[in-house]
């Protein structure tokens, strides 16, 4: 039995938890995630259904990941060994991943905050060898989104200082 230690489980941790549902049922599902987040906002306005509400960050996640999964799949995969491609995974792990690398790459979530929340998603969620990995990946996609960040400010506070002129 994983232990359920909710020291540091704030909103934004079980926004992520609940993304990953959706993202997972949805897979399993066959169909779009963005509908499963529309079923079951519509589904938490009738009380008597006892379907808890969709977060805002939630919501956000599952939309950023569908509407980036292509970019994030393979940054994913470039990461991932040829004996273990992406579609080899189990499907919480890829849920898992594709919220951390949105999180990294497309959010003000700091690198550090992304990885971990995910790992320890994976603790709750996976099976023992997924949180090594997945730390890996997402260890080694965090640097590259620091540099993109740095990159990005450069850039930002050259823009600032050439219209300051």
């Amino acid at each position: 039995m994983k232990d359920n230690n909710y020291k540091r489980r704030g909103a934004r941790y079980r926004a992520r938890r609940r993304a990953v549902d959706l993202l997972f049922e949805a897979e399993q599902r066959n169909v779009s995630a963005i509908d499963v987040v529309e079923e079951r906002i519509e589904l938490a306005r009738d009380q008597q259904s006892g379907v808890a509400p969709v977060a805002e960050y939630a919501e956000e996640i599952v939309r950023g990941v569908v509407a980036e999964q292509h970019g994030i799949d393979s940054t994913i995969a470039s990461y991932l060994s040829e004996e273990w491609p992406l579609r080899r995974l189990p499907a919480v792990d890829r849920a898992i991943l594709r919220i951390g690398t949105w999180e990294l790459f497309h959010t003000d979530v700091p690198p550090r905050v992304a990885v971990v929340e995910a790992v320890e998603l994976a603790a709750e969620y996976s099976t023992d060898v997924a949180p090594p990995y997945i730390n890996a990946v997402l260890d080694a996609e965090a640097d590259i989104a620091d540099q993109a960040r740095l990159a990005a400010a450069a850039v930002t506070v050259k823009k600032d200082d050439d219209q300051t002129e």
